[in-house]
């Protein structure tokens, strides 16, 4: 309909007629008008097939429910589509037949990278020889906290170091007996804040008491259960630390359930810092980290490895901090 070639069509489409091919004003507009009249669209298989680039970046994150994984999904997919690039988002949610099936379908697809999200169960010999064809292909690969040793780039954050920074705020207001709602579907998903505790504690004079250790699933509900548990003993702890803000949520209501004001009575501390933690009743103390930021630079990661495949292996930090709103009071009772 334009009257030109292939290529031509092809220079003007892909933007290489701005400058980078000789090509008329004219020639250009004839194919732009053409392109419009008959509503083409170019191929995206075929434009893969033919540039061996399929402009897609798998992304895999461990828990579908919690916001804070949708600000690390945010962020990735803010610098994706920057370079053009879209996302193929999948979700474990802590099983381990959807962690196998997914990484058994991303050894057979065409990505041109991926970025691991959190700790996956890839014990099962399918999981990992799925996970050892896709590093067999060179594909470019992040994690988030250096979770297999694979010797890929990685975005991590220590929450050990402002979980001492929590212990230290929380014995400054007379509390000794500090609970810890521990909802962990992978153990290493939150052994740094375990070990911070632990020593904060021994390194306070004070004992290692189990009854104050609640372990439970990662959902609002485990939290609101566990707490009712561990609120409901005969020497209650004076103060709560909830591994996860949706973890934290539940032990709020369970508190007030109980009869127990915040933080009157219960001095209460999350981690992950999501939106909605501004906005509870009272609003949440927390440890903040930025997952918005660790996307983005996940993905740059990614993005500059898909450039440069020589590049040396990278660790970026996202440093965390306490963030003291009005959950955390001193200990009325001490």
């Amino acid at each position: 309909m334009a009257g030109v070639s292939r290529a031509t069509v092809s220079y003007v489409i892909n933007g290489l007629a701005d400058g980078q091919i000789p090509i008329s004003e004219e020639t250009r507009r004839a194919v732009q008008a053409a392109v419009k009249e008959l509503g083409y669209e170019p191929d995206a298989r075929a434009q893969a097939l033919r540039s061996g680039n399929t402009k897609t970046i798998g992304l895999i994150i461990p828990d579908i429910h919690n916001p804070h994984y949708w600000d690390f999904v945010d962020g990735t997919e803010q610098e994706a589509r920057a370079s053009g690039y879209h996302l193929l988002l999948s979700a474990t949610t802590f099983n381990s037949k959807y962690a196998e099936d997914i990484f058994d379908g991303l050894a057979h697809r065409r990505i041109d990278g991926l970025i691991l999200c959190g700790s996956f169960n890839i014990q099962s010999l399918k999981a990992q020889n799925a996970l050892t064809q896709i590093l067999n292909r060179q594909l470019p690969l992040v994690e988030m906290r250096d979770n297999y040793n694979l010797e890929s780039d990685s975005v991590v954050s220590d929450y050990g170091a402002p979980t001492r920074e929590v212990m230290t705020y929380l014995l400054s207001l007379q509390h000794r007996r500090i609970g810890v709602i521990y909802g962990v579907d992978e153990p290493s998903l939150a052994e740094d804040r375990q070990t911070a505790y632990e020593n904060s504690l021994q390194r306070a004079g004070l004992p290692l008491d189990p009854s104050l250790f609640v372990q439970c699933g990662s959902s609002i509900e485990d939290g609101y259960q566990a707490a009712l548990k561990l609120l409901g003993s005969r020497q209650r702890p004076t103060a709560v630390i909830a591994i996860n803000d949706l973890l934290a949520m539940g032990v709020l209501r369970a508190a007030g359930d109980l009869g127990l004001k915040i933080p009157e009575d219960l001095s209460l501390v999350g981690y992950d810092n999501i939106l909605m933690s501004n906005y509870l009743v009272p609003r949440l103390t927390t440890v903040s980290k930025d997952a918005v930021l660790a996307g983005r630079e996940a993905c740059k990661l990614v993005l500059e490895r898909i450039q440069n495949p020589a590049l040396p292996h990278r660790r970026r930090e996202i440093p965390a901090r306490l963030v003291i709103r009005e959950s955390t009071g001193p200990n009325l009772g001490s």
